[in-house]
């Protein structure tokens, strides 16, 4: 299980030379916030969506597995991808308008996927997208995943960790910042902001 917690120390890829925690105020903007988490099914991405729920009233989950269970009575359902990116787009325009911040939790395997998503959510009026990429090992995703009551085939989970390993996360996706959480460390990169930005 993942954890964050002020223990954790992160490599500060910005121009201070000053620590960042996952709790430092860089990681909790006061505007239109959306944490976009990325990694395998297995990776602790649910887990840590529930801590940082827990952390703060004003975030609010979206996931498309809680999408598929609306739309079709069962996440394990995959269903036509227009019905789930519309529904998508509707809780990410409703929370903003809510003036809560947004936690879209998915695995964002492919580069295509992650740019989409950052895309829309930038048309919708979020103005700081954090990616935090759960870099779990591959062989530790299998073993969650073969435990579990609901299993992602492993043939699929195969194809996700190519594609992240063919194209991993990176500021150039369109991220304000990201954090990648591996066994090892935590790395916190950070890009510069736009002046377009608001």
């Amino acid at each position: 299980m993942w954890s964050i917690d002020s223990s954790l120390r992160a490599i500060n890829l910005s121009d201070s030379d000053a620590p960042i925690t996952p709790h430092s105020s860089l990681l909790t903007p006061k505007y239109s916030a959306l944490f976009l988490l990325i990694g395998l099914p297995g990776s602790g991405k649910s887990s840590l969506a529930k801590q940082l729920l827990a952390e703060c009233e004003q975030r609010r989950l979206i996931s498309t597995d809680g999408i598929r269970e609306q739309l079709f009575g069962d996440e394990a359902v995959q269903g036509e991808w227009l019905l789930i990116w519309h529904e998508l787009q509707r809780q990410l325009t409703q929370t903003l308008r809510q003036r809560h911040q947004a936690i879209y939790d998915a695995t964002n395997a492919a580069r295509k996927h992650r740019r989409e998503a950052i895309a829309i959510s930038r048309n919708i009026g979020f103005t700081h997208i954090t990616g935090i990429w759960l870099d779990t090992p591959l062989e530790e995703c299998l073993e969650r995943n073969r435990t579990r009551e609901r299993q992602v085939p492993e043939e699929v989970i195969l194809s996700m960790h190519q594609q992240l390993k063919d194209a991993p996360p990176a500021l150039n996706d369109g991220l304000d910042r990201l954090l990648r959480y591996s066994v090892t460390s935590t790395e916190i990169a950070i890009a510069s902001m736009r002046k377009n930005r608001t």
